[in-house]
């Protein structure tokens, strides 16, 4: 299958911007085995400007456009070095793609990002994909990766779309809050209700929360895509996922 995983930056990082390693190498030791098995892997991956705070030790980036900028700019550094020291110990090649908004856009941009995907999966690549948070503005920002992650399953037919998440699924409440809230494991459709279910971000450093991701699911559902929402703290769920296991909240049909 062509599977999209959508990572986001309370996986990779700790609250302080230092990377999470042994979250990091578990995450791209199950990539590369399910690469191993034949399936085609596409990671959109968030950290760039929680890596570039940490680096650089510094604060305030999310509410300053030019600091944020340049912690980007230094974080991408960082984030590419990491995936490709991990990936390169499995035998597999990276290589970074950066977006915009613009990207998708315009039909020529785009056509010329499809076929440069289409062309490294062939090579047995492994694309990484992050918003160009260096150049970006709110004007041609897509302004969250989960909805970055939709666009590019979208683009490329991916099968399924896969979002780590600080939390493993789509919850009746707030579990941090509601001792009684229970996970929902599958979805069928996203109305009102379920999107009065999505809140906002529980870390620091990112930018996207439930909201983002329905809005997501409900992108990809309209393409055809499933989308399943797992734990960013165990990444080998997605070995039970693939092998029809009950785990995370699944939109759309089921995982086969």
């Amino acid at each position: 299958m062509r599977l999209v995983v959508k990572v986001g930056t309370s996986t990779l990082t700790y609250a302080s911007g230092k990377m999470n390693i042994r979250r990091t190498e578990i995450l791209c030791r199950v990539l590369s085995d399910l690469k191993n098995r034949g399936h085609e892997i596409i990671l959109v991956s968030s950290g760039a400007i929680g890596m570039g705070t940490g680096k650089l030790g510094i604060s305030g980036a999310k509410d300053n456009m030019a600091l944020k900028q340049a912690a980007a700019a230094v974080g991408q550094c960082e984030l590419m070095y990491t995936y490709d020291k991990y990936f390169s110990e499995y035998r597999h090649n990276v290589a970074q793609i950066l977006l915009t908004k613009s990207d998708f856009e315009n039909e020529t941009r785009h056509a010329n990002f499809r076929n440069t995907v289409h062309e490294l999966l062939k090579l047995e690549c492994l694309p990484v994909i992050n918003e160009n948070d260096s150049v970006a503005t709110e004007e041609i920002a897509v302004g969250d990766n989960d909805s970055l992650a939709a666009l590019v399953a979208i683009s490329v037919k991916a099968d399924i779309l896969i979002i780590l998440s600080d939390i493993d699924g789509l919850y009746t409440a707030d579990p941090n809050k509601d001792p009684d809230a229970r996970i929902i494991h599958h979805v069928e459709k996203i109305d009102d209700s379920v999107m009065a279910l999505g809140g906002g971000s529980s870390s620091s450093l990112g930018t996207g929360g439930m909201h983002t991701k329905l809005v997501a699911a409900g992108m990809c559902l309209d393409a055809g895509i499933s989308t399943v929402i797992l734990s960013g703290e165990n990444p080998e769920d997605m070995y039970g996922l693939l092998e029809g296991k009950q785990i995370g909240t699944v939109f759309g049909g089921a995982i086969k």
